[in-house]
């Protein structure tokens, strides 16, 4: 009896020292798999996000939604943030990106006469400056000042590597405030329609922002019109962005989800 105790006592030791040895080797393995690579940015992009509430705070939300209020109508638009899903309500028309496929549902024909692909994340893009600017697959180089009313606004260029969206080929260039840090201009380049890089860069004055869930957003956006040299000249429309909306929940898959009128935009369509 005392053998067979021992002998069971010392097959229980066995087993328990090769579990704890592999429940070590699994634990070892998950904690390697589970490591989190920190990103960097260039120091002073750093504290442009810091001063509109922090990337951290920012990839922590999951839906943006907010209302733009156009002439004739006002459009709602719905971002999942991780997927970059979308959902575009206008008059007679709505727009999706379902995580495959861009899709438009209209009434008629003339319900929404732009590009669909091309319009379904546009503003998005512009409205959640400057947090979109900590995306993957993103060089950051330093850009001339932007003088405007006698004030210099540092920036970075933002360029893309290939096969990133859509438009690789385009550009962006944020420019901050340089004693608060905070966001003021966004210029950009449009590649889309024939693919070919563009020297022709469009500005927006950035004002008036609000805080939404911790984070830092836009009011108003400001077109202004560029000088033959190029440069920066009078305002020449705005939009307003209202009923905002930044939360850590995420909307039904359904909310993106094409349509029985739904038809699919290909690429350059």
């Amino acid at each position: 009896m005392k053998k067979i105790t021992v002998a069971l006592l010392g097959l229980i030791l066995i087993v328990a020292c090769n579990t704890t040895e592999k429940k070590g080797k699994i634990s070892e393995k998950t904690a390697k798999e589970t490591k989190v690579v920190a990103k960097t940015y260039p120091e002073k992009l750093q504290k442009v996000f810091d001063a509109h509430g922090g990337i951290d705070t920012w990839n922590a939300a999951q839906t943006l939604v907010y209302e733009m209020v156009k002439p004739k109508a006002t459009e709602k638009h719905i971002t999942d943030l991780p997927s970059r899903k979308t959902r575009l309500e206008g008059k007679g028309f709505t727009i999706g990106y379902d995580g495959k496929d861009v899709w438009l549902a209209q009434k008629d024909t003339t319900a929404f006469r732009s590009n669909a692909r091309f319009y379904h994340n546009l503003y998005f893009y512009f409205y959640a400056m400057p947090f979109v600017l900590g995306d993957d697959g993103i060089t950051y180089t330093k850009a001339e000042n932007l003088s405007y009313d006698g004030v210099l606004y540092p920036g970075y260029k933002i360029s893309y590597g290939k096969n990133v969206g859509d438009s690789p080929e385009d550009n962006y260039f944020i420019y901050y405030n340089p004693e608060t840090y905070q966001m003021e201009w966004l210029g950009y380049t449009v590649t889309y329609f024939n693919g070919k890089p563009s020297n022709r860069v469009s500005y927006i004055r950035y004002s008036d922002w609000q805080k939404v869930n911790g984070v830092m957003l836009p009011k108003v956006l400001t077109w202004h019109k560029t000088n033959e040299s190029g440069k920066v000249a009078e305002a020449r429309n705005s939009v307003e962005f209202t009923n905002v909306s930044l939360t850590n929940e995420m909307m039904k898959n359904e909310t993106y989800a094409r349509p029985k009128d739904g038809v699919i935009v290909p690429k350059g369509k």
